[in-house]
């Protein structure tokens, strides 16, 4: 038997683990059985805009149900693909359950991509799955970091990718919301990186001031109290909140001098719109970054080889500088990953906490 988490995608406060049978595997298929997956903000975010943006599809439930999407290591336990051994580990995007059958196709020593034939409407970059043997970003000491970070860090990454390829439209400063998020500290860890001429401002609560600034990765940190006091010059805003009073009042105070406004993802549940897109606003129009489109654009520009060693060299560069911000905290058992998950929903987040679940 196999076990599950389902969703109530109603009431994503409600979950059940449920136990379901596990199907003879099929010809070409290969089965994972999950060994480790991180629950993050990202996780709730999945689950908040699943319908609209096919995250429910990826791994079919009942009616009404959802299984959310993770990100995390497997080992290949039962194989009828000749190119893919049993004991063999990956990492990639994996259910909140203990297993997950998938169909190997353009295998290659790095990766292969699941080509089962639900998955296919989906993007392609959650549908890949690396072959640890022979992947750059792999670190054995630092799974936990990449399952944390890892995804998020790529998202951040690709903003910065997007925002320097477009001359940062003539900003000279980054405001970033929930600059705790990790996706946000990805983001600005790059932006340090590669664009150390723009100003990167943090906007994060009053609660959570300290613990960004200790990043270092920001010029200066704000308190969202305290955005009146922030300088008003031509800047980008990069919203990883998905708070619509707080975008308004983005827009309002920097009017004109707003270059662009990114919408990422939605932190702040409980203030939650459309990605806060709902009213006309000063400045420019807010734009969503859906970060598979750009990952794909990425890579078809650098090649999957070349463009994998300059994401892997800047994530080395940023696990650096996230040296000792968080706590990895290490949860046994899929009940755990529902109770840490429905507390996620709820508006309890700990930046400095990064969970880690162990089916």
């Amino acid at each position: 038997m196999a076990q599950q988490i389902h969703v109530e995608k109603a009431a994503l406060t409600r979950a059940a683990l449920v136990e379901v049978p596990l199907a003879t595997l099929a010809e070409g298929a290969v089965r994972l059985q999950i060994e480790s997956f991180s629950v993050t903000a990202n996780n709730v975010t999945y689950a908040v805009v699943g319908d609209g943006f096919k995250y429910w599809d990826f791994f079919p439930a009942p009616e009404g149900m959802g299984i959310v999407p993770m990100w995390g290591h497997a080992r290949v336990i039962e194989s009828r693909c000749p190119e893919i051994a049993v004991g063999e580990r990956v990492y990639g995007y994996l259910p909140m359950a203990s297993h997950l059958d998938v169909i190997p196709g353009k295998v290659t020593a790095g990766g292969f991509v699941d080509t089962t034939d639900y998955r296919q409407p989906m993007s392609p970059v959650y549908n890949s799955y690396t072959r640890l043997a022979a992947d750059p970003e792999h670190d054995p000491a630092r799974e936990a970091e990449r399952m944390i970070f890892g995804p998020l860090f790529r998202t951040g990454f690709l903003i910065e990718y997007f925002l320097r390829g477009a001359d940062w439209f003539g900003a000279q400063q980054l405001v970033v919301t929930s600059a705790s998020s990790k996706t946000a500290m990805g983001l600005a860890s790059v932006a340090r990186q590669t664009s150390p001429g723009v100003k990167r401002i943090g906007l994060t609560s009053k609660g959570n001031v300290a613990f960004v600034e200790a990043s270092g990765l920001y010029d200066v940190v704000y308190a969202y109290d305290d955005l009146a006091s922030v300088p008003v010059a031509p800047s980008v805003s990069v919203d990883f909140a998905g708070n619509a009073e707080l975008l308004a009042r983005i827009h309002h105070h920097f009017g004109d001098a707003l270059a662009q406004s990114v919408l990422v993802g939605a932190t702040h549940i409980e203030a939650r719109s459309v990605f806060g897109a709902n009213a006309p606003l000063p400045g420019p129009k807010p734009q969503l970054f859906f970060a598979p489109d750009h990952a794909v654009a990425f890579f078809k520009a650098h090649g999957p080889v070349e463009g994998g060693k300059l994401v892997a060299a800047a994530w080395h560069e940023f696990l650096k500088a996230a040296e000792g911000t968080i706590t990895i905290e290490r949860h046994a058992g899929l009940a755990a990953a529902r109770d840490v998950f429905t507390t996620m929903v709820a508006g309890q987040i700990d930046p400095a906490k990064g969970i880690v679940i162990e089916p």
